[in-house]
């Protein structure tokens, strides 16, 4: 079966979810939700031994028109997923439902991919998206990034920090990115990387900047003023802003190394006054930045998820 519809993937909790479902069906293509967020419970998802043997609450829905994957909520520890109930009662059978709740959505959503339906963004990729392999790929890719060691190895802190000024923040986030201090090198503090590795990183000084990109081109640029090493809601201003035609061919390029259909791309200038590429979001949040920028994000997602049906 071949339809005009586009997927949604994702809670319709999440403002961005039913923003993009809403958009899409303004241009006359229908948009289902497939709540990644309550599943198992909802909705019922059957996949059978074809490739397009894909039903959605009974539903046959084959080969459709696009796909936008907002979160699968494939973790205990993803972002608005509350299961601490479940963990206190039985974290192991907890983590094994979580474990095949992940695989049964991997497989739904590679179905398409394989199928050639545009998938933005396709879980194929994931492998690329971990920080210590994305600023690796980026770099080989001939583009600039900063000065960066992961490690649990208190020596290599050690090393890395003689003699500049460094952050330091999780691997895959979940915590402010903060300055790394005399306190933070002391046998005591550097012990602690025992327990879990970290992001040690040179500090870049300049402005921050973000752009989104969909399919070679870039849609919205901004410049984010902000005093705080981490930006994030510490923005004194967030703002539509032109980057030089070098720089919107990089973001082009490191979306593409990653193998994306669209991201968001962060950026900072070094002393140098050069920009390094800090991380390409594969389900970049962008709402906030069309109200305070101006910008049209939203529109031009939906017009390229409708863009398919025909």
């Amino acid at each position: 079966m071949t339809g005009r519809l586009v997927l949604v993937v994702g809670s319709p909790l999440d403002p961005h979810v039913s923003a993009v479902a809403d958009a899409v069906g303004e241009r006359g293509v229908e948009a289902v939700i497939v709540d990644g967020l309550s599943f198992p419970a909802t909705p019922r998802i059957a996949l059978g031994e074809r490739l397009d043997s894909i039903a959605v609450d009974d539903r046959e829905l084959g080969r459709i028109t696009s796909v936008y994957v907002r979160d699968v909520y494939a973790h205990p520890l993803s972002y608005g997923v509350d299961a601490s109930t479940e963990m206190e009662q039985d974290w192991y059978r907890t983590l094994v439902a979580y474990r095949e709740k992940a695989h049964m959505m991997l497989g739904l959503l590679s179905r398409w991919s394989q199928m050639g339906v545009p998938v933005y963004n396709p879980r194929t990729t994931e492998w690329l998206q971990p920080k210590p392999v994305q600023i690796a790929v980026l770099q080989q890719a001939g583009l600039p990034v900063p000065e960066t060691v992961w490690t649990n190895d208190p020596a290599a802190v050690q090393r890395f920090a003689d003699g500049r000024r460094v952050i330091y923040k999780p691997i895959a986030g979940g915590a402010a990115t903060q300055e790394l201090g005399p306190e933070d090198l002391t046998e005591e503090r550097l012990r602690k990387l025992a327990g879990a590795p970290v992001t040690f990183q040179e500090l870049l000084e300049g402005d921050n900047y973000r752009v989104y990109c969909m399919d070679g081109d870039a849609v919205a640029t901004f410049r984010i003023v902000s005093e705080s090493i981490d930006f994030r809601q510490n923005e004194e201003s967030v703002e539509s802003f032109d980057l030089p035609d070098e720089v919107i061919a990089q973001c082009v390029k490191a979306v593409e190394a990653l193998g994306l259909r669209w991201g968001g791309i962060d950026l900072r200038a070094g002393s140098d006054g050069k920009l390094r590429f800090l991380e390409v979001n594969s389900s970049p949040m962008f709402l906030g930045f069309d109200a305070r920028g101006g910008t049209n994000i939203l529109g031009a997602l939906a017009d390229r998820l409708a863009a398919h049906a025909s």
